[in-house]
């Protein structure tokens, strides 16, 4: 979904199949529903709205959807979706954070502790994994649209707190609750980025073996089926 964390570029490069793609289109839908039902429902003036309209630009999700997705919004005034963040463990001691979007809570914590539990892992308290973490923005532009120097000045201009340009990209991180401020006026010179989002980013990693990577990926992929499962974060590198 919408983290870039190191898990989310693993998906990427293992491709979307069909089912997967009707997935990912079903859980943007949810959000740009949300944002837009909490919000105004121009996205220039509802920064949620809006980052949730680019997440599924960046999925080549149709215009159609996201126009039904929005107007959704308007209909179904009982149904209410919180936002819940679940802390735990899988295999090999991975530290999680899982954020989902859900109109039943319990059902949410069921889900997923049961999938931790097949899978080698347990549900924490809250705060049992947040503390091996730390939040930022992060946007993404595509390298060669502004040389380093050029991505550098705007990141500093704009009240970024670092910027990072490696071999395919330029990243600018932010603080999260600059996030959105930040992100309007590099948006002036910035088109389109590549990814934008809120993350949970581990302050260390741990390194796991290939084989213990498959195991690792497999819960992932099981927690991704699951409809209310928005961003899952990690503190360990995969090794594919």
């Amino acid at each position: 979904m919408a983290g870039h964390s190191h898990w989310a570029g693993i998906k990427h490069k293992k491709g979307k199949q069909d089912k997967a793609r009707s997935r990912i289109f079903s859980k943007l839908s949810r959000e740009i529903t949300v944002a837009a039902k909490l919000g105004a429902k121009d996205p220039e003036t509802n920064p949620r709205l809006r980052a949730a309209i680019q997440a599924a630009k960046q999925s080549n999700m149709p215009k159609d959807n996201i126009s039904r997705a929005v107007s959704k919004s308007e209909m179904n005034v009982g149904q209410n979706y919180i936002n819940l963040r679940y802390e735990g463990f899988g295999p090999f001691n991975v530290a999680l954070i899982i954020e989902t979007l859900t109109d039943n809570k319990n059902r949410s914590a069921s889900n997923i502790r049961t999938i931790l539990q097949k899978n080698g892992g347990r549900l924490g308290e809250s705060g049992s994994t947040a503390h091996l973490f730390f939040t930022c923005g992060v946007l993404q532009v595509e390298k060669n649209k502004f040389s380093d120097e050029e991505i550098l000045d705007l990141a500093i201009s704009a009240g970024a707190k670092d910027c990072i340009s490696n071999y395919d990209y330029h990243e600018i991180v932010t603080e999260k609750e600059d996030f959105y401020k930040v992100k309007s006026e590099i948006e002036k010179k910035v088109i389109n980025f590549s990814y934008s989002g809120i993350e949970w980013r581990p302050h260390s990693y741990l390194n796991l073996l290939k084989e213990q990577s498959k195991t690792v990926i497999q819960m992932l992929e099981t927690l991704e089926e699951d409809d209310d499962v928005q961003n899952t974060f990690i503190n360990c590198k995969i090794n594919i």
